[in-house]
């Protein structure tokens, strides 16, 4: 499996705004991580329509977690911004093929995506995020 940059940009912001006190901008995400500004943009969109940051406007405003890092999944994460996360698409359907009747991959891969995913589920961002010493010499270069 892959992910998507979409999915790396929206764990990077997460781990971003969990080292934060205080409500930062998309940009500087982007300028931390040295990404696009708009790319961050589409991703604080997406990740505050699943509920996992909260958007102010206006003076004061910027983006902040609405969850606390230790109840944020980083198996849900994925899941919300990638969707179907199969390694072939018989392995999430009853589409059939020609060695359907027979085939033992199928089964194979549907338990490597199980221990994938429960696997996933069972990291939090309280688990991956950076410390503030660690992001100090980024955020001294930019």
């Amino acid at each position: 499996m892959q992910l998507t940059t979409q999915t790396d940009y929206a764990l990077r912001t997460l781990m971003y705004l969990a080292t934060r006190e205080q409500r930062s901008k998309a940009a500087d995400v982007a300028t931390l991580f040295g990404i696009s500004a708009h790319h961050v943009a589409k991703v604080v969109n997406l990740l505050s329509r699943f509920g996992y940051i909260r958007s102010v406007r206006g003076i004061g405003g910027g983006i902040e977690l609405a969850i606390p890092p230790e109840q944020i999944r980083i198996g849900d994460v994925i899941e919300h911004i990638e969707g179907n996360l199969h390694l072939l698409s018989c392995v999430g359907s009853d589409e059939s093929c020609r060695i359907h009747s027979f085939c033992k991959l199928r089964g194979v891969l549907a338990e490597a995506e199980r221990i994938q995913k429960e696997y996933l589920k069972s990291v939090t961002l309280q688990d991956v995020i950076p410390t503030r010493k660690q992001l100090k010499p980024l955020e001294q270069s930019t």
